[in-house]
């Protein structure tokens, strides 16, 4: 490894790889092995994050192809040669399973990529593996922690192993990014799976509008809210990732409404400038864990102010401690996980109901939590025809926005709400719109810490710029140092 380490800057960003492979200082095949080594030092062994559910075999074979392509006809674009990791609920027609860490489903595999695995191998990234998750992104169990799952284990938090909570339930992206597993990540949200572990990491993670992404080959929880998303350590990869996983998939409906308002390339608005003139309203109506954290909320708001931003303090949104019920959910992952099944072309697992069965005949393994979320759903019709399901999508529609995002934004006159950590994360997601979380610092006990943007739909290109330049000045991000050097 001593060649790679000759060019290598820790952290060093997808446009500094690429840079480096295009002057031939390292290449892909360097850049898998590097990543590899980094995984056997450190997550099955050493600190053991346990956060990696699989290694591509194919991998090293796809860099090499990749690395002779770049020297025949050029680099396809930003992702050429750079390794991405994929949340296990992500579907890849190539030799890795696809289990949402269940053990139920250990032995799927898909018989296509999920359209967003499709962009990623057309824009030229390496997949290079899984990573563990809460076990069906968490809608299972009642109690199950973050980041654990009957196939997978427990993942842990680089910063603070045992200390502190790595986040869910795309924990395993979370926590190898920051480890420096891979150049970047995809992770999956119904409801802050992508921003919390991201806050919980120092990293920065983009939820997208719903129906910027399409969700067809992920295992799903609710049509209403599921979106794919990146995960990075810094502004400007997240940015390249979105570009490439966007597009109109007919396989998915809900991309239809992204007509005309998808960027080809969000790499565009990393406008170092981009917080002069940004009006952004702070929601403080939460409660901190810790005064350090309080602190450095306002040291953001501070900055911002600092750098052309007007800031609008302490805004409200009067549905936001309303009462909000989780039967969206409750209803729709029965049909929705269904019919993920449905396409599945082999194995006796058809439906939720044979999930529930499976998991009964090895309590032991399985049900270390329970299964209280398959047995909830699996008692509803799956049709959708019932007038509590009808009445609380409404209800959530008309909250988060027309009582909520909106109403704020509206009412403040303001481009984006800031919220402290990712405490907007189930506000934004009932509405389907876009958030990016962003590192702020550390507390005084060394724990990442963080906040979010939100804006109304398809504002992606607003949340990057100012978060972009919010980073540029800032560089809060650190990587977590104990056990991790030296690799």
């Amino acid at each position: 490894m001593k060649s790679i380490k000759n060019y290598w800057r820790e952290e060093s960003t997808i446009f500094e790889m690429q840079e480096a492979m295009d002057a031939e200082l390292i290449s892909s095949k360097q850049l898998v092995l590097f990543f590899l080594h980094r995984i056997a030092s450190f997550d099955s062994e050493g600190l053991a994050i346990n956060s990696i559910a699989q290694i591509n075999p194919d991998a090293l074979h796809i860099a090499e192809s990749l690395d002779r392509e770049r020297k025949l006809t050029g680099a396809r674009g930003h992702l050429h040669g750079i390794p991405i990791l994929l949340k296990d609920n992500i579907d890849t027609d190539d030799k890795m399973n696809t289990s949402a860490g269940s053990l139920v489903l250990a032995d799927s595999y898909a018989a296509d990529d999920a359209f967003v695995v499709k962009q990623l191998r057309k824009a030229g990234a390496v997949i290079l593996g899984k990573t563990n998750m809460t076990e069906f992104a968490n809608y299972m169990a009642e109690n199950m922690p973050s980041g654990y799952s009957s196939k997978g284990g427990q993942v842990l938090n680089p910063y603070g192993p045992g200390r502190f909570d790595v986040g869910g339930s795309s924990s395993g992206s979370g926590a190898a990014i920051a480890a420096n597993f891979a150049a970047a990540a995809i992770g999956t949200e119904t409801s802050g799976s992508i921003l919390n572990p991201a806050v919980n990491n120092s990293l920065v993670g983009i939820k997208p509008t719903v129906g910027l992404v399409s969700r067809d080959g992920i295992i799903p929880i609710a049509f209403s809210q599921d979106v794919a998303g990146p995960m990075a350590r810094n502004v400007s990869d997240a940015a390249i990732l979105l570009s490439a996983i966007t597009g109109i998939d007919h396989e998915d409906p809900s991309t239809a409404i992204s007509i005309g308002q998808t960027k080809n390339d969000y790499s565009q608005f990393l406008n170092k400038d981009g917080l002069k003139g940004a009006k952004i309203g702070v929601f403080q109506d939460v409660e901190f864990d810790c005064a350090s954290e309080r602190k450095l909320i306002q040291s953001v708001i501070d900055v911002m102010r600092e750098e052309g931003a007007t800031i609008v303090e302490s805004i409200t949104i009067p549905s936001y401690k309303s009462h909000w019920d989780w039967n969206v959910l409750d209803y729709e992952f029965k049909p929705a996980i269904n019919a993920y099944l449905k396409k599945l072309n082999h194995g006796q697992i058809r439906t939720l109901e044979d999930i529930i069965s499976y998991n009964d005949s090895v309590p032991e393994k399985a049900l270390k939590y329970g299964q209280h979320y398959f047995l909830q759903s699996q008692s509803k019709s799956g049709a959708l025809t019932e007038a509590e399901y009808i009445h609380s999508r409404a209800n959530d529609i008309s909250l988060s926005r027309d009582q909520g995002i909106d109403y704020a934004i509206d009412k403040y006159d303001v481009d984006v709400i800031l919220f402290p950590s990712d405490s907007g994360a189930d506000i934004a997601a009932r509405a389907g719109y876009p958030s990016i979380s962003v590192p702020c610092g550390f507390t005084t006990d060394g724990k990442p810490y963080g906040f979010t943007l939100t804006g109304k739909a398809f504002t992606e290109p607003q949340l990057i710029k100012i978060a972009y330049s919010y980073e540029q000045k800032t560089k809060h991000r650190q990587p977590p140092r104990s056990q991790l050097s030296g690799a």
